[in-house]
């Protein structure tokens, strides 16, 4: 079992979501003219990311990440305050340049995630989202400078939370990203 933060909504267990997930607003980490983003609708594929790109809470090895369509996402309050954190990435991260949190990242160019944006659902306005389902990148908090000795009981500890732990994307995602990139060289047909 790791005592480290993992995210601090995982410190109790996992809570478990809401059925009737209908978005929410999403609201940076500001007191002063918050950047407020809505959602529209769903999300899928809630899940802890332990990549170098995601932004995650003070002290977390772990972000909380999901996914929602792009055209449900938008930008309603302080747009102005709003930076891409790295435009070379696949995921363009738009985050608060006073306050750092990210807001929203959508995949606009050619790829099987095209079309979707990825958000934070901890910074809704309610705890009506999903529970996370799995654990993504996990070896990939090494980088970010957690020593290796830890894996073992970080991974432990995602299991005792029934977070099964990848160090890629989940099985199901991983077939959907193949399946795309066959379909897109010919190897399967529609």
């Amino acid at each position: 079992m790791s005592t480290r933060l993992l995210h601090p909504s995982f410190q109790n267990g996992i809570r478990k979501g809401g059925g009737e997930n209908a978005g929410g607003i999403l609201t940076c980490k500001c007191s002063d003219r918050p950047v407020k983003v809505k959602v529209s609708g769903g999300i899928a594929h809630n899940h802890a990311c332990g990549c170098t790109k995601c932004w995650k809470p003070q002290g977390a090895a772990f972000s909380v990440v999901a996914v929602a369509p792009s055209e449900n996402v938008s930008v309603i309050e302080n747009s102005d305050k709003l930076v891409v954190v790295d435009r070379s990435a696949l995921i363009q991260r738009h985050a608060c340049g006073a306050c750092g949190t990210h807001m929203h990242g959508p995949v606009e160019r050619e790829h099987a995630f095209q079309g979707l944006s990825f958000i934070h659902p901890e910074l809704l306005d309610n705890n009506s989202w999903p529970e996370p389902g799995f654990a993504a990148f996990v070896s990939s908090i090494i980088e970010a400078g957690v020593d290796p000795s830890e894996m073992e009981g970080i991974r432990a500890t995602f299991k005792d939370l029934g977070l099964e732990p990848y160090d890629c994307l989940s099985p199901a995602l991983m077939d959907y990203l193949a399946t795309w990139t066959a379909k897109k060289n010919g190897v399967l047909h529609q």
